[in-house]
């Protein structure tokens, strides 16, 4: 029972457009057959409408219907990237953001705001030979490098990687005071 479940909750998440588009049993058979019948994407013609709604027992103004749905775009749930924002209609444009509690911004800031103080202050107790490591390896925009930093104390790159650690181990030693 299990796999049989399975398999027809796949063909549904698949097939989902066909609830759309066929709500009766005549306009399924008309969905699979059009589907099949139709060789390209283009529309059919007249004559070619005419031949499937012989062929398959129907009208040629419920082929043309169903053609209609068949070439109906989905709505889509995101905007495309291309769409402007104000002519696009997505049923995202409705959902609140997930940045809109206000609680959670002030909570956010508050916290931001409270690391940065404690960096700033667990940055002031490291020497200066470290400070100017950690700021030069992680706060500046041009980064320097350990080969970089050696040839400025005269020391190895090892010795500024040796460095640097013991100066991250004392901020986060600081910051969890």
């Amino acid at each position: 029972m299990h796999w049989i479940l399975a398999e027809s909750h796949e063909f549904g998440l698949r097939n989902w457009r066909i609830v759309k588009v066929a709500t009766t049993k005549a306009q399924r058979k008309l969905f699979f057959n059009l589907r099949k019948a139709k060789k390209n994407l283009a529309w059919l013609t007249y004559a070619e409408t005419q031949a499937v709604a012989k062929d398959l027992g129907v009208s040629p103004k419920e082929v043309t219907e169903m053609e209609k749905r068949l070439h109906a775009r989905d709505a889509i749930f995101d905007p495309a990237p291309d769409a402007d924002d104000e002519r696009a209609f997505t049923p995202a444009a409705y959902l609140p953001s997930p940045n809109s509690d206000p609680a959670k911004l002030v909570e956010t800031a508050d916290f931001n705001s409270d690391a940065s103080g404690r960096m700033a202050a667990a940055i002031k107790t490291l020497d200066e030979r470290s400070r100017h490591i950690i700021e030069s390896r992680w706060l500046a925009e041009k980064k320097m490098t350990l080969h970089e930093l050696a040839d400025h104390y005269g020391i190895s790159a090892e010795r500024v990687r040796q460095v640097e650690a013991n100066a991250i181990k004392k901020l986060g030693n600081q910051m969890a005071l």
